[in-house]
C-alpha cells in the first residue's frame, strides 16, 4: 500500500490567492467560502454545492483547530483541520482548500479577492461577519445551501446520548 499523501488541493493562502488569480485571468468567476466543518454532513454538501453554483471555481476557507475552539468552545474541534480539510478537497464541488487561523475570514477575502463570498443559510446578506471587507472589495455576497437544520453540535449531541 503507497504512503498516505494528502490532497494537492490543500493550499496555503498565498496559493490560493494565485489560483484565483489564474482563474479569473481566464474570465472565470471564483467564489469563496468557509467554516469549520468539523463533523462533514448534508448541510455542508448543499452549502459547497450551491457556493460551487454561483461561479466556476470554489475555493473553501476552514478555520484552523485553534479558531474553531475560540468560535466554538472547548472540546472542539472533534476532528483536525488538516483531516477536515483532506475531506473537503475530496469533494467534487471543492477545487482548493485553506486552513486560515483567523475566527472570521476577512484575511482570505482580502487576499484571495474571489467574485463571490458564499455564507450558508444560517446568516443574511447583511449579517454576514464579513459584509464590509466584501463592501469595501467589491465582493458579491450569496447566501447558499439548503435550509439550515443540520449542525454538527447537533449531530455530536445525538452521538452521546446514543452511547
Amino acid at each position: 500500500m503507497p504512503d498516505y499523501q494528502p490532497s494537492d488541493r490543500i493550499v496555503t493562502l498565498d496559493q490560493a490567492a494565485a489560483f484565483a488569480r489564474e482563474q479569473q485571468a481566464a474570465g472565470k468567476t471564483v467564489v469563496f467560502c468557509n467554516g469549520c466543518f468539523d463533523i462533514l454532513h448534508a448541510g455542508h454538501v448543499s452549502y459547497l454545492n450551491d457556493s460551487k453554483a454561483e461561479g466556476d471555481v470554489l475555493i473553501v476557507g476552514v478555520n484552523s483547530d485553534a479558531s474553531e475552539r475560540e468560535i466554538k468552545g472547548a472540546g472542539r474541534p472533534i476532528m483536525p483541520g488538516v483531516e477536515r480539510a483532506e475531506l473537503l478537497a475530496g469533494m467534487e464541488a471543492v477545487d482548493r482548500v485553506v486552513i486560515f487561523e483567523e475566527p472570521t475570514a476577512e484575511r482570505c477575502l482580502r487576499t484571495i479577492r474571489p467574485n463571490v463570498h458564499a455564507k450558508g443559510t444560517d446568516y443574511t446578506a447583511e449579517g454576514v461577519p464579513e459584509r464590509a471587507i466584501a463592501d469595501e472589495l467589491g465582493i458579491r455576497v450569496a447566501i447558499t445551501g439548503a435550509p439550515k437544520v443540520n449542525a454538527s453540535k447537533t449531530i455530536m449531541k445525538q452521538i452521546r446520548e446514543k452511547a
